[in-house]
């Protein structure tokens, strides 16, 4: 499949958004975050600024994007209208939140319901947007069980990052913040390794033969192509990336994405350094992380084949 920037800058942006948010709400709700105004008002900008903007993103991607609000109402068919509704509607418990964490210095009694319900619509959603990927049978490497599991773990993954980087602007460096961020990483690096190894093991569900249905006859050659010249089709879901490539590039998503930022979130851990040393090893694990999880978002797009290019004569 073609790489579109749009959706890649959607699905990292906004997924990282919506960990930070659920992190936010988990640590506040278990006491272990101070309801601090300059804190809280930090921490929400980015959040619901990376969501915000990962909405914008996803929005250039559609043909029409001045009728977004009609694909909304297909919600009870389309994953994507599902994913639309989930993310405008997070922002009214994660806005109350907010409110109360940067105004009142409160996180406890309605503000913690609100809380929990921020919490709680940040995975739906997230899990929404996998499930636009998840749900296209014609594309084997998307239509994957660990295709939900991938998108949940790098988006906790990547705010908890973040979480850690915000919490030491502000002087907070609790051992447990990094500790979490520490098991996250090392799940996030399992579950993506495992999708890899379960895309590149699983057989192919249609051949040239089956997509034909001449498959009766014996082997099926393309005599010619359909088309003198490339179409959209084979522009979009033709897309091809070498072996090699990918390999190089899965490489960069295993240093960039999981074994910089485990190490640059280690150290603090066992060792006494400075806050403001602190503050530049998280924050430089927030960048490789950013890098990483763009590279390994452009491969899943990059590595999907769909069972049209059977028809233009592509082996299963």
């Amino acid at each position: 499949m073609h790489p579109a920037y749009s959706v890649i800058f959607f699905t990292t942006a906004s997924g990282a958004g919506y960990g930070l948010l659920a992190w936010l709400a988990a640590f506040a709700l278990a006491g272990l975050l101070p309801p601090d105004t300059w804190l809280g008002f930090v921490g929400f900008a980015i959040s619901l600024g990376l969501i915000a903007a990962g909405l914008l993103s996803s929005m250039l991607h559609l043909g029409h994007p001045e009728r977004f609000l009609k694909a909304l109402t297909q919600w009870r068919s389309s994953w994507l209208a599902r994913e639309g509704v989930a993310a405008i509607a997070t922002f009214v418990p994660a806005g109350s939140f907010g409110v109360g964490w940067v105004f009142f210095n409160s996180n406890s009694g309605f503000f913690a319901a609100m809380a929990v319900l921020s919490l709680a619509m940040a995975a739906v959603t997230v899990f929404f947007t996998s499930m636009i990927y998840a749900s296209l049978t014609p594309i084997r490497q998307w239509n994957s069980a660990w295709v939900p599991p991938v998108y949940l773990a790098l988006a906790a993954m990547t705010g908890a990052l973040l979480l850690v980087a915000v919490a030491r602007l502000f002087g907070v460096d609790r051992p447990i913040l990094a500790g979490v961020a520490t098991i996250v990483i090392l799940i996030a690096w399992m579950v993506k390794t495992a999708y890899w190894h379960a895309i590149d093991r699983a057989p192919a569900r249609s051949t040239i033969e089956s997509a034909t249905g001449l498959g009766h006859l014996g082997k099926v050659k393309l005599l010619e192509m359909p088309h003198t010249e490339e179409n959209f089709v084979m522009r979009e879901m033709g897309y091809r990336i070498a072996r090699k490539h990918a390999r190089k590039l899965r490489a960069i998503v295993h240093v960039a994405l999981f074994a910089l930022p485990l190490l640059l979130s280690v150290p603090p851990l066992a060792l006494d350094l400075p806050s403001v040393l602190l503050f530049v090893l998280s924050l430089a694990a927030v960048v490789f992380g950013a890098i990483g999880v763009a590279v390994e978002r452009w491969l899943f797009f990059a590595e999907a084949t769909h069972v049209s290019m059977l028809y233009y004569g592509r082996e299963a």
